[in-house]
């Protein structure tokens, strides 16, 4: 089985290719390794087996049209594109090419030769706005919706802020319309914070690592500056490990029949949701240090509570998460550690 993976040196991407590759499977990644991290990404592949590697940029339509010729895909995963809202805003025009015309690139690619290959995207929870419609209580650490622990499903009302959410809101509608109008096997994961190794996170993008990181690092140097966060600190997110990302991307691949042309939510879910300030608790238990931070103004359009509900990914792809927080945050933990000792 041969595998194309566009974004293949990134965060989900590495580790998407590295089960493959696990699984003995012949994987190619396309990557520009213009992110953060996506060298030494490169160099972990390569470390663990035969990888095909393309530099190359989904921007340019007549080179992706070229790579999806060069094979008969098992399955292609597009995971390339700008991640960051804070970018976006600084960059519209470049946030649209890469997210919006790269992802028009591939499917023409796909339309013309490769008709029957699933395409499996990573989209976004962004796509749903602010979600200022849910009914939101205050509480000391969280907010928290009125009627309890709910997770928001694929009806919620699309809604797209900041030039990041367009773009990805753009490419995740011409996914599921290449389905319809010209019967693509597109499937659109709509996701929440996703989280884990290889992720090399930065202040405007991976969160959850950037703040482990401020833990440690406060731990080597107690006296170093505070760090900032956007907000309040209240905001709340449901954690999913990416190794129960790559799972579920796997298992769209696999029941393809059943996911075709869909979007779907996934995300930690609800036993899985953590606030800033929960998260700060735990790293302060965990680590042993306090985590002093200073408020910077709301980010714009940020949403003050998403928590995904994966009824539907595990109705059709037989999908849950199984790594709990605690031991997703362990990990996220050791990897910053290793990191910085290498």
């Amino acid at each position: 089985m041969s595998y194309l993976i566009t974004g293949g040196c990134g965060f989900v991407g590495s580790n998407l290719a590295a089960e493959l590759l696990r699984r003995g499977q012949q994987v190619t990644v396309l990557d520009n390794l213009a992110r953060q991290g996506a060298e030494l990404n490169l160099a972990w592949l390569r470390s663990l087996g035969q990888i095909r590697f393309v530099h190359g940029d989904v921007r340019n339509g007549f080179e992706l049209d070229s790579i999806v010729r060069s094979a008969k895909w098992t399955a292609i995963f597009h995971l390339a594109g700008q991640v960051a809202m804070t970018t976006s805003m600084e960059s519209p025009r470049r946030d649209f090419e890469i997210n919006v015309l790269g992802t028009v690139n591939l499917l023409e690619a796909v339309r013309t030769s490769a008709r029957e290959t699933p395409v499996v995207y990573a989209s976004s929870n962004k796509v749903y706005g602010n979600l200022g419609y849910l009914d939101l209580v205050e509480n000391q650490t969280r907010y928290q919706p009125r009627a309890g622990d709910i997770g928001v499903d694929e009806s919620a009302p699309l809604e797209f802020h900041t030039p990041y959410g367009c773009s990805k809101g753009a490419a995740d509608q011409y996914m599921l319309d290449y389905a319809r109008a010209f019967g693509l096997r597109t499937v659109v994961f709509r996701h929440s914070t996703i989280y884990g190794g290889r992720q090399f996170a930065t202040f405007d993008q991976g969160w959850l690592g950037w703040f482990c990181r401020q833990a440690l690092e406060l731990k080597k140097k107690p006296g170093r500056p505070k760090f900032t966060i956007a907000g309040d600190g209240k905001q709340v997110r449901d954690l999913l490990h990416v190794d129960d990302a790559v799972r579920c991307y796997l298992a769209a691949a696999e029941h393809i029949d059943q996911s075709a042309g869909k979007p779907f939510n996934i995300g930690g879910g609800a036993v899985n949701s953590m606030s800033l300030l929960e998260l700060f608790g735990y790293l302060e238990d965990r680590v042993g240090v306090a985590m002093e931070y200073e408020r910077l103004p709301w980010r714009q359009s940020d949403q003050k509570y998403f928590v995904a509900d994966n009824s539907r990914a595990t109705s059709l792809l037989g999908w849950q998460p199984e790594v709990t927080k605690s031991a997703g945050v362990n990990r996220v933990l050791d990897w910053e550690s290793e990191i910085a000792g290498s």
